[in-house]
């Protein structure tokens, strides 16, 4: 295994390998026929908007691709670790679709590394210099349920950066960096958050089966079969995320409340999430008034009824606690519109007057929120935003110019490959 980690964190040999054998996968005939079903049926279930409408191809191609990345890293005895909702990007000349889905997080790294509560492995990696504040190695059963988490935050960590943590099923004995598998355990799914997009790096991440079980001879799936597992993942995929956006769209329009706190169905432990949807006519915006209740770590993303976040890339359509102008008392307010208002604190809807909001905050105190925890919502005339927002932060065009290119120099730091449309 390696000693040192000198390549890219992510932009990895193996993943660009298991990308390519992805785009592979997908013409599989199998694995087409899915592509089709599974859209008819969404198309069917979603009902949408015009407006939603026009953005269900690029956003199926990704829940799609990301489907056929994860799917296809399900192997326990072959382990990987390979990275998900990653932009669209070039490896080797072929375009890789961006694999974004689930309602992403713009500010995570995700990768994932398959299990099995039978045998034993050894993840090994190093941590960057400047160290994440949130970050955790999870492990899941089959339905996303936690098992167990290492910290990465505050694992240990040797005086060059570089860390092992064990996995099987042997009690954790005061053992920081050891996750006690069970025989539902079925796969980490490693969270690495970006607060600091220019200066926080992903960790380096790999992983070894160190045990010699009884089903090491097992041979690994035909293609057939593959594509077989890539086509069910697909439709998870597209019902797990309907069910998501299917409560968000039930939810009173223009208003927001602390929603979750929970370890199911992907979210993470000790997180608070705000979900809701805005919905404006012509000439308005959503406000957003954040009291972050002494948590390190928040985020305000977009995203629209398919599951992915907006344009991350070329446009504020989320922002981080560390991207944000707090007001003068601490808290935080966020103008939401499709329109450029002005205001440094612009969470762009890349042209949609309809939406999601999943407001995330994370890593409270010892005793956890403080009781000013709040997140409230109003509509605005964007006409009357001087005498509604007057002590809201302005900015100006070359301000704006500026934001962008340091949002973007940042992003590109987890994804050197560059960012294709």
């Amino acid at each position: 295994m390696p000693t040192t980690y000198d390549g890219h964190a992510v932009a990895t040999a193996e993943q660009h390998e298991h990308e390519l054998a992805a785009l592979e996968l997908v013409q599989h005939p199998i694995v087409r026929a899915a592509y089709r079903d599974v859209a008819e049926t969404w198309l069917a279930r979603a009902k949408p908007s015009e407006a939603m409408r026009e953005r269900f191809e690029a956003a199926y191609e990704e829940v799609m691709f990301s489907a056929a990345v994860w799917s296809s890293n399900q192997d326990p005895l072959r382990p990987k670790v390979t990275c998900i909702t990653r932009l669209a990007h070039e490896v080797e000349g072929q375009r890789i679709p961006g694999t974004r889905w689930g309602i992403d997080n713009p500010d995570s790294v995700y990768r994932v590394i398959p299990i099995s509560g039978e045998e034993r492995y050894v993840i090994r990696g190093r941590v960057g210099e400047h160290r994440m504040t949130e970050n955790y190695f999870t492990l899941w059963n089959a339905h996303m349920g936690t098992i167990d988490v290492v910290d990465g935050r505050r694992m240990e960590v040797a005086a060059d950066g570089t860390y092992e943590i064990t996995v099987d099923n042997s009690p954790k004995d005061g053992r920081t960096n050891h996750i006690q598998s069970t025989p539902e355990a079925h796969e980490f799914y490693i969270r690495d958050v970006l607060l600091d997009w220019t200066h926080d790096e992903p960790n380096h991440i790999t992983v070894e089966r160190v045990s010699t079980g009884s089903r090491t001879g097992r041979p690994a799936l035909t293609i057939d079969e593959q594509a077989e597992k890539t086509a069910a993942m697909m439709a998870h995929f597209a019902d797990f995320t309907g069910k998501l956006s299917y409560g968000m769209s039930k939810s009173p329009a223009n208003h927001f409340s602390l929603a979750w706190n929970s370890n199911q169905h992907g979210a993470m432990v000790g997180q608070v999430y705000v979900a809701g949807r805005f919905d404006l006519e012509p000439g308005q915006a959503f406000v957003v008034d954040v009291s972050d209740g002494g948590a390190e770590y928040f985020t305000v993303p977009l995203g629209n009824l398919w599951g992915t976040t907006l344009n991350i890339y070329g446009s504020t359509s989320s922002l981080n606690k560390a991207q944000s102008k707090p007001n003068e008392d601490g808290t935080y307010t966020y103008v939401i519109a499709p329109e450029n208002p002005g205001v440094h604190n612009w969470i762009d809807s890349d042209g949609l007057r309809e939406g999601f909001l999943t407001l995330r905050m994370a890593e409270f105190g010892p005793n956890g929120a403080s009781e000013d925890l709040a997140a409230t919502g109003r509509v605005i005339d964007l006409d009357r935003l001087d005498a509604e927002l007057p002590h809201v932060e302005r900015i100006d065009a070359a301000g704006r110019a500026e934001q962008l290119e340091v949002r973007q120099t940042g992003y590109l730091n987890r994804l050197p490959e560059g960012v294709l449309a």
